[in-house]
């Protein structure tokens, strides 16, 4: 198994994962999209992508991983809790979407190897995702910087909301910047990857993925210090250039951080803290408390929840909430205990991202971009499988019978 070759296909399988995950709300395209026409593309890529993985590993061998087991473990309390009749059909379809999911990542574990592999796929498919963004940013600028998300980047082609398009591009940022130390790629072709990026995300004023990037890269560049002088050096040039940004231009970047807003609305994270309080305030039957009120639109009172933690509580209850701290504990653990690498820095920079962002995105307990960073993550701690030794010939001395000792006399 672990001398298999990853087939071509599969990258095609994690595009389509990746389309599914975009999500059908945000804001207003140039050609207005159909919201059941989205979700038809993005269920469509879903179902098609589980049936390549299944056609590319039709032997079904998959790997051994706690990841998509604890994964598969929360579709239990999703299904009890989305099988009550109040939470309604749409959440026993998201339960299918989510078992889908589940099961194209069993398939796909079969080629997770502790390679970088999967870490070129998701670069590759989520920088066509930032080129549509940026396509539509040269289409038609006031779609894309619409006053009705106070000027921030959007999706004009695809609807995509600022937060998405700010995650997409801090992952691949970073993930591009610990390939170019990890000398897996060039300086040439990661500057096309990070420079764009970068701008994309200065444009969408997203303080989750800035963060997220900053402090997942710090700690993922951290664990190859002692291992990597380009690390080192990396990592001094880039203390010193944030210090002189900060003395420099302290003020441009305080605005840029509160984008307008005011201390109180700051403080308390852009009203998200009263959907919070609200939410947890709420009564609960023993039932709704252990498994939640069935897979939703993550929404508490008609407001975005926006933290994943409390997602998971109110659709999966404190079962669901034990699954996902689960797996980030496994999966961090895990890479705390490998020796410092390549695959070992990714992994780390991927699971600290999005633990960072679960405290103001919801994503953790269904099929998300979140889910397939740490499928990424996933796949870079796997151990290599052991190759089959290659036969060798019975030098054994063995009796020849007298008949096949008789020689040809002429």
């Amino acid at each position: 198994m672990g001398a298999d070759r990853t087939p071509k296909i599969v990258g095609t399988v994690w595009g389509l994962l990746v389309l599914n995950t975009l999500g059908s709300a945000g804001a207003k395209t140039i050609v207005p999209l159909p919201r059941s026409l989205i979700q038809m593309v993005t269920m469509g890529a879903l179902v098609a992508a589980f049936a390549l993985a299944l056609a590319v590993n039709l032997r079904l061998r998959i790997r051994a991983s706690a990841y998509v087991l604890l994964l598969s473990l929360l579709l239990v309390p999703s299904l009890i809790s989305s099988a009550d009749p109040e939470s309604g059909f749409g959440a026993l379809f998201r339960c299918a979407r989510l078992a889908l999911f589940v099961g194209t990542l069993w398939l796909l574990s079969r080629w997770w190897d502790g390679g970088t592999t999967f870490v070129r796929h998701h670069i590759r498919m989520y920088f066509v995702v930032l080129g549509s963004v940026a396509a539509g940013l040269v289409i038609s600028p006031g779609a894309a910087l619409p006053e009705l998300y106070g000027g921030r980047l959007v999706g004009a082609l695809w609807p995509l909301t600022p937060p998405q398009i700010g995650q997409y591009a801090a992952v691949i940022t970073g993930l591009t910047v610990l390939l170019v130390l990890g000398r897996r790629t060039d300086r040439a072709g990661a500057a096309v990857v990070i420079v764009p990026s970068l701008v994309l995300l200065a444009l969408t004023h997203t303080r989750t993925a800035t963060l997220g990037l900053l402090i997942g890269l710090a700690l993922a560049i951290g664990s190859l210090v002692l291992t990597s002088a380009a690390a080192r050096r990396f990592f001094a040039w880039a203390v010193v250039c944030a210090t002189v940004a900060a003395v420099a231009f302290s003020s441009a970047l305080q605005a840029w951080f509160l984008r307008g807003q005011s201390q109180e609305n700051f403080s308390n994270l852009t009203g998200r803290a009263k959907v919070w309080h609200a939410l947890l305030a709420a009564p609960r039957t023993t039932t709704e408390y252990l498994f939640g009120t069935g897979l939703g639109d993550k929404s508490f009172g008609g407001l975005p929840i926006d933290n994943s933690w409390l997602a998971v509580y109110q659709e999966q209850g404190m079962t669901g909430v034990v699954l996902v701290a689960a797996f980030l504990i496994v999966l961090g653990g895990v890479a705390l205990l490998r020796p410092p690498s390549l695959s070992r820095a990714c992994a780390i920079f991927l699971i600290s991202y999005c633990a960072i962002a679960s405290y103001t995105e919801a994503g953790l307990g269904d099929a998300s971009p979140y889910l397939l960073h740490l499928a990424v993550a996933a796949s870079l701690l796997a151990a290599p499988a052991e190759t089959a030794p290659l036969a060798t010939p019975d030098v054994t001395r063995r009796h020849t019978p007298r008949w096949a000792q008789r020689t040809k006399v002429r």
